[in-house]
């Protein structure tokens, strides 16, 4: 007789079936044709025309999903629009009402709606079941909060309108609540687009919304492919796109929107790290890669497909994930024993077995389990490949499957580098027994989320979202929020420097000149140079513009700076070092040059009233509010915390503000000095290097301001300054892949060319496009300013033993 322990080690796992029969009985009586939602009401599509939805386990037909047309469009946003006021003023405690209704509801159905999430989508029950669908219910509960505190906490916000929502096939219920809940928190309603491949649950979501009474029109589902989400994006009555997907589509959604004014998200691909230091439990760390690299089949953004080992434990790591590997199971997602389920379609799996075969060919050594993968459906093996080089294709590009590359460290500076040796910045996963180097390590990689010892953490309360080209704004969380608001229109106050012939002001202000015989003192003739790395340097074109005064007298030159002058101070701005510096030590030297500005106020004053024809009560107002500008953001810098997050986990989730990195700011026309005072100090504070370009009306204040930075203490490289034709310095900021972030305060056609240029990198963009700002008012600085200025970055750091 065998042993109990031999039994334990011989016997096999039997099936263990969810039951899908109420999914089923779902579709059968909804389908199977499924149209799209609008208005509160179920709707044909107006091309008829239909599409099929199947089970990517076997490969079963599961019904037909509308395809949606830019009529269905216009019928959804026009819904979306007639509804959104009443929404909007219902107020935050009637939408709180409604988003726990949803939150109920969800939790009455999940058994529901996670087995149609399986059917559909093709991951493991277990996932959809126990991870899915209690972060949906989660998302929608914690919005229902935000809807009830936002008369409170967002006082000076308003809801943007309509919002356009396009959200992928690999969670395709939890997007849709990233996506939902903060947009009807916050008093907007939405058109979505759910991924062709996996509609089913956004319908029976649909459903929902039509149980609990929803508002027609707040919620819209119209589903199709490409086009409709096109359509969505190029609609001119949306005012919000949010689109989570591929880098690729992001950039052609940057450069779709591009000077319409829309406000967007964007979440996109990633290729994260998994750095595991020598200290690091390794047992640990193989369940860590199982969660980073196999859930949901690979098929996640944030996927840690990147493990990065020291090398001293990376053999003994590659042979304990070979073991767990061979024990891994793979089949019909709807066991409840299944570890690994389906890929979501044949053009997937195709992408995935073209890449491994790339990687092959460029010399690295796959390694799959001895197991052998379901033959009906489309699915593909847990895949292992050393011996790779950090610059393969396999370890630089998005494989979006099961396969994960291992490489090699020394010291954490290289695994520093290594993990920053990428396009993206989605996500990183940090396995060390050490809290010190474990938070400095975090500190330096560039990614919206950082987890230590854990991964592939999720929750409402925390925002998630990229650097660099994996996309910009965040959901969840209080940034999550922001991304759905606006900041309340202030009424424009005039300033100095609007035509002075038309003005009692400029008229008094000159009579004490006219009454002497004189005009106001002229300007010394000078040619300024531009300020680049610190010091002052001649322009690459040997070439200069004259600057008038108001009265169209020549006033001084200054240098007409090109695209070489350009790349180079962005280049002093990369070298700078800014961001390494303590908060503190910003505050300073802010403060210093307030300080020293003010002690050459008079020379200032005097310039502003030869250049702007202002008078010397205006002159002194734009100089003190220029001041007391560069004390608050001197007060700011060691001021703009972060927070420590309420994820309903054991664990510190730490939201640290970071600078964007080197930015491009090109300043407002006027006020002369307040407006480059307003936009350029404000990344400064905390801790990004500015290329300025100098209003191109008034530029001699910004280069008379090149004094006061040279005695400031100001590190070389912080502030660099161009002067010249906008339309030919900003093309080159806004397309400079070095360029993280730019700010335009100029036309609706600068500003477009702006957002289109920025999607080359898909850098962060803040315009005005036009639109008037009191530069005197309190909506000229503070928090807004400080919010385009930064990125979050979410460290997860578990406790307890």
């Amino acid at each position: 007789m065998p042993k109990i322990a031999e039994l334990f080690e011989t016997m096999e796992y039997g099936p263990a079936p969810e039951a899908a029969d109420e999914a089923r009985a779902w579709i059968s009586e909804r389908g199977p044709r499924f149209r799209h939602y609008i208005g509160g009401a179920w709707c044909e599509p107006a091309d008829g025309e239909f599409f099929a939805t199947l089970d990517p386990s076997n490969e079963e037909r599961l019904g037909e999903i509308a395809q949606g047309s830019g009529g269905d469009v216009d019928r959804a946003v026009a819904a979306a629009r007639a509804a959104q006021r009443a929404w909007g003023e219902l107020g935050g405690h009637g939408r709180a009402r409604y988003l726990y209704a949803i939150a109920r509801h969800l939790q009455k159905h999940s058994r529901l709606f996670a087995t149609l999430e399986t059917l559909d989508n093709g991951k493991p029950i277990r996932e959809s079941r126990d991870i899915d669908i209690p972060l949906v219910a989660r998302h929608f509960y914690h919005h229902a909060g935000w809807a009830q505190l936002m008369d409170a906490e967002l006082a000076d916000c308003e809801p943007l309108g309509v919002a356009g929502q396009i959200i992928p096939w690999n969670f395709p219920l939890l997007m849709l609540a990233w996506k939902i809940a903060p947009a009807l928190a916050t008093g907007n309603t939405v058109v979505l687009k759910p991924a062709e491949f996996t509609s089913l649950t956004a319908l029976r979501f649909a459903e929902l919304c039509h149980e609990i009474d929803l508002p027609p029109g707040v919620v819209n589902i119209v589903t199709g492919d490409g086009r409709t989400g096109a359509a969505i994006v190029e609609h001119p009555d949306v005012d919000k796109v949010a689109f989570t997907g591929s880098t690729e589509v992001g950039r052609i959604i940057r450069e779709a929107t591009a000077g319409t004014g829309k406000k967007i998200s964007l979440e996109l691909g990633g290729k994260s790290p998994f750095l595991v230091f020598d200290d690091a439990d390794l047992d640990s760390v193989v369940e860590g890669v199982v969660d980073a690299i196999w859930f949901n089949q690979g098929q996640v953004c944030c996927a840690g497909s990147r493990i990065l080992a020291h090398e001293g434990i990376a053999d003994a790591l590659a042979d304990r994930l070979r073991a767990r590997m061979e024990t891994l199971r793979m089949g019909a997602p709807l066991d409840k024993g299944v570890d690994i389920g389906a890929i979501i379609a044949p053009v997937q799996l195709q992408k995935i077995e073209s890449l491994v075969e790339e990687g092959r060919g460029e010399g690295a050594t796959i390694w799959q389990p001895s197991w052998s993968v379901p033959r009906d459906g489309w699915f593909y093996p847990p895949t292992l490949c050393t011996d790779v080089s950090p610059a393969a294709k396999i370890a630089q590009v998005e494989i979006f499957g099961p396969v994960v590359v291992q490489m090699t460290f020394r010291t954490p500076a290289e695994a520093i580098a290594l993990a920053n040796n990428t396009r993206y910045g989605l996500a990183a996963s940090v396995w060390t027994e050490n809290v010190n180097l474990a938070l400095d390590i975090a500190s330096q990689i560039k990614a919206g989320t950082v987890w230590i010892n854990c991964t592939n953490v999720f929750d409402a309360a925390s925002g998630f979202g990229g650097y660099r080209e994996s996309g910009f704004g965040r959901e969840g969380g209080r940034e999550g929020l922001r991304e759905y608001v606006r900041q309340r229109p202030e009424p424009v106050e005039s300033g100095p420097g609007e035509d002075p012939a038309s003005s009692e002001d400029g008229a008094e202000g000159n009579s004490e000149h006219e009454a002497a015989g004189r005009a106001p003192p002229a300007a010394v003739d000078r040619t300024a140079k531009l300020f680049i790395g610190g010091r002052q340097t001649r322009p690459d074109g040997g070439y200069s513009l004259n600057v008038l005064d108001h009265r169209g007298r020549a006033a001084g030159e200054v240098a007409r700076g090109n695209r070489k002058d350009a790349r180079n101070a962005v280049e002093a701005a990369l070298a700078s070092g800014w961001g390494r510096t303590t908060a503190h030590l910003r505050a300073q030297i802010l403060y210093y040059l307030g300080e020293n500005l003010d002690a050459r106020r008079v020379a200032f004053e005097e310039r502003l009233r030869a250049l702007t024809g202002c008078d010397a009560q205006a002159a002194r107002r734009e100089v003190e509010a220029s001041v007391r500008r560069l004390f608050s953001y001197a007060a700011w810098a060691d001021k703009w915390d972060g927070a420590v997050h309420r994820t309903p986990f054991r664990n510190v989730t730490l939201a640290m503000p970071e600078p964007l990195g080197v930015m491009a700011v090109a300043c407002p026309p006027e006020p002369a000095l307040l407006g480059f005072i307003s936009t350029v100090i404000p990344p400064v504070s905390l801790g990004n290097s500015v290329v300025a370009v100098a209003s191109e009306r008034w530029p001699l204040l910004a280069t008379d301001f090149q004094q006061v930075i040279e005695t400031s203490d100001v590190p070389a490289g912080v502030i660099n300054i161009l002067t010249g034709l906008e339309e030919e310095l900003r093309p080159t900021l806004a397309g400079h892949d070095a360029v993280d972030g730019m700010w335009y305060f100029g036309t609706p056609d600068g500003a477009a060319d702006v957002e289109r240029r920025s999607a080359s990198n898909l850098k962060r963009t803040w315009v005005s496009g036009g639109r008037g700002r009191d530069w005197f008012g309190a909506g000229a600085e503070g928090r807004e300013f400080l919010r385009h200025a930064s990125q979050i970055k979410n460290i997860w750091v578990p406790y307890g033993e």
